[in-house]
């Protein structure tokens, strides 16, 4: 299915959209693509990604069987992600108010990775995008894994697109998107070390495959293009229609 072009509707359409985007990528990660000691939730974050958010208290009884399974993931050194573009820094010694996809292990009920679909008001404004940004590289340096998914081409606020004003505020970045592919998926390893695997998306074009790391070694490929159109098939008619590419 094309990626259809979201600046055609207003952002409350997306708004709903982006709602059941992110419980279908949640059903696809908990019906196995998940280790089953790891869980996916649809969470609300704001502010800071302190102690309070990162952890949750868990049910008095562990879920039963083996730890640490990780059948349904992929080991990195043995599988490489299929992304256009790739990036590490140096070692590091040191938005709006919406639902995103959060993974959490049984242990400790921690979170170790997020994916964020950014909404219009991420990159309504400078201040919004600073702090869409500032919370990304806060994650990635406390150690949390992130995917985002921009489906808005690039603004005046973020005329190289969202991908390279995350990375700004980790290392140098000279990234640019190729002219046809302005739309954004992108992976990260969090941790000391950031690593990033960006794959650019045309209008119209279908979505990738993306890694989700449940470690810097270790991640799952979340499948954008179907949950994008289990989503999809949810949308009013009306909507559908006045997103179509070549309507009048």
């Amino acid at each position: 299915m094309a990626v259809h072009d979201w600046t055609r509707v207003e952002a409350g359409i997306f708004h709903d959209f982006h709602h059941a985007w992110i419980e279908e990528i949640k059903r696809a990660l908990n019906r196995g693509l998940l280790p089953p000691d790891h869980y996916a939730l649809a969470e609300q974050i704001a502010g800071s990604f302190g102690p309070d958010v990162l952890t949750l208290e868990g049910p008095a009884r562990p879920l039963a069987g083996p730890p640490n399974e990780m059948n349904g993931a992929v080991a990195l050194a043995e599988v490489q992600p299929k992304v256009s573009f790739r990036a590490k820094t140096e070692a590091d010694i040191y938005a709006a108010k919406a639902n995103r996809v959060v993974v959490r292990h049984v242990t400790h009920h921690r979170v170790f990775a997020v994916i964020e679909i950014v909404s219009p008001g991420n990159k309504s404004t400078r201040p919004a995008l600073r702090a869409f940004a500032e919370k990304a590289a806060e994650l990635l340096r406390g150690g949390v894994h992130l995917m985002i998914v921009d489906l808005f081409p690039p603004t005046p606020r973020d005329p190289q697109g969202i991908h390279r004003v995350i990375w700004d505020e980790l290392d140098v970045c000279d990234f640019t998107p190729p002219p046809d592919r302005l739309l954004t998926a992108a992976s990260y390893i969090g941790g000391a070390t950031q690593e990033a695997f960006v794959e650019p998306i045309a209008l119209q074009g279908s979505l990738p495959a993306m890694p989700l790391f449940l470690t810097p070694e270790v991640y799952v490929s979340v499948p954008l293009e179907t949950t994008y159109q289990a989503a999809w098939e949810a949308v009013p008619l009306i909507w559908q229609r006045e997103l179509r590419f070549g309507d009048a």
